[in-house]
């Protein structure tokens, strides 16, 4: 018999669903003796944090929704309740768990978050030697919750020389933090945006054999670093366990997210000079790219049709001023509205993009499927009960062609007070 885990998607979407009339019992069947527990898309247990009783990934219990807590006192850190989280600061770390955030779009991602959530894990493993986790961002930024995330430490490394594609610059930049504050552990995502190409250029100039698409982190006492992690080989087709080494490049869901806690993310500099690095690469700006051009495993914005959209000029004309990708669901693409390599889902196209607007589309299975990975996903219906509104992160309810209408006149009206801002200015 095969050992490859089978997954089944449609019970993974109900479980994330809290709102699914079959929730509870899906978990139940999923988790077996711990109903708030289940296995993720990447094999990692992935658990309810809204689960009463719930223990979680500090060893915090909780007894409530509003996750009020005590925590006790640890060596070297002081924690206080406030606003459903523990405020965690701590003083003096014993050691640094550098992590270096895509920050796709000027905001952490979940892919960031899920390895925010794996630095704390290398961090608070020994309470009476707390570790500090250290987030390191260039560039400007728009994130306001990076001690939700659950960074101690915030290296913002400013200026116009630290915009763009600029890898050189950047590895010159971490030699110096390596330098400076000398991190147990360097974590980056392993990923195209970014963070896979800077970690293996990292690994090379701190000549370190680092681990490459990491997907579980567990204690060891065997191993020489106390810890052994796994990672995908063989084209994704096998698993390597070895040693945690010091650069890990990490998939998502490596780890949970943060979730029970507050860190203070206070802000430091180096105390050295960053070298100046005569890069060989010219970043020349971003061009723009017709959004229509864009194929749709790539968008990152897709507005998608469904049967319930009845005006088509009006909603090409919303995907025009909004800039996204268009997208469909079967039942418009049968109908002759939207070409064929337009189609979302199981029987489509499998999208990834960072917001997912579904515009009539009462949500099936297959097409549910096809945007699991949408990191956003925002329902217009006018069924409230229906399972894309169960499924979206929000829904607008009312007439699709209305509130299209309203959204670009809102989108246009913005855009033209900015044109006077600026023409004043």
């Amino acid at each position: 018999m095969s050992e490859l885990v089978r997954r089944d998607p449609r019970q993974e979407w109900i479980i994330r669903n809290r709102l699914h009339p079959q929730h509870l019992e899906a978990l139940a069947q999923m988790g077996g003796a711990v109903a708030n527990e289940w296995m993720g898309p990447n094999g990692v247990i992935r658990r309810n944090p809204h689960a009463v009783g719930f223990i979680g990934p500090n060893g915090i219990r909780r007894i409530d929704r509003s996750g009020v807590q005590q925590a006790a006192q640890a060596p070297g850190r002081s924690v206080e309740a406030k606003d459903a989280r523990q405020r965690v600061t701590i003083e003096t770390p014993a050691f640094m768990v550098a992590v270096v955030p895509d920050m796709a779009g000027g905001r952490l991602s979940t892919h960031d978050r899920d390895l925010l959530g794996l630095a704390r894990q290398l961090a608070d493993a020994d309470p009476a030697q707390p570790g500090a986790v250290l987030a390191i961002v260039f560039g400007e930024h728009k994130e306001t919750a990076f001690g939700e995330a659950g960074i101690d430490r915030l290296l913002h490394l400013e200026g116009e020389r630290f915009s763009g594609y600029l890898p050189e610059l950047r590895v010159a930049t971490l030699q110096g933090v390596e330098r400076d504050l000398a991190p147990r552990y360097w974590l980056l995502p392993d990923s195209t945006t970014g963070g896979g190409e800077l970690g293996r250029r990292l690994a090379a100039r701190l000549d370190e054999r680092p681990a490459a698409q990491v997907w579980q982190v567990e204690a060891d006492s065997e191993s020489t670093t106390g810890w052994r992690c796994t990672a995908r080989g063989a084209a994704g087709r096998d698993d390597v366990t070895r040693a945690l080494p010091r650069v890990v490049l990490a998939l998502a869901e490596c780890a949970d997210p943060v979730s029970e806690t507050r860190h203070a993310a206070e802000a430091i500099t180096l105390s050295q000079e960053l070298p100046e690095v005569l890069g060989r690469i010219q970043d020349m700006g971003e061009v723009a790219v017709d959004p229509a051009s864009v194929s749709l495993a790539e968008a990152e914005f897709i507005l998608s049709a469904g049967n319930g959209v009845k005006d088509w000029d009006g909603y090409h004309h919303a995907a025009e001023v909004l800039g996204a990708t268009k997208g469909a669901s079967r039942v418009a693409v049968d109908d002759g509205y939207m070409p064929r390599d337009r189609q979302v889902g199981a029987t489509g196209t499998w999208v990834s993009a960072r917001v997912y607007v579904a515009v009539g589309i009462s949500g099936a299975i297959q097409h549910l499927q096809g945007i699991q990975s949408c990191e956003k996903v925002v329902a217009v219906n006018l069924d409230e009960g229906c399972d894309m509104v169960k499924r979206a992160d929000l829904a607008v309810i009312g007439d699709a062609s209305q509130i299209l209408a309203a959204l670009v006149a809102r989108v246009e009206q913005y855009r033209a007070e900015q044109q006077e801002n600026r023409d004043a200015a």
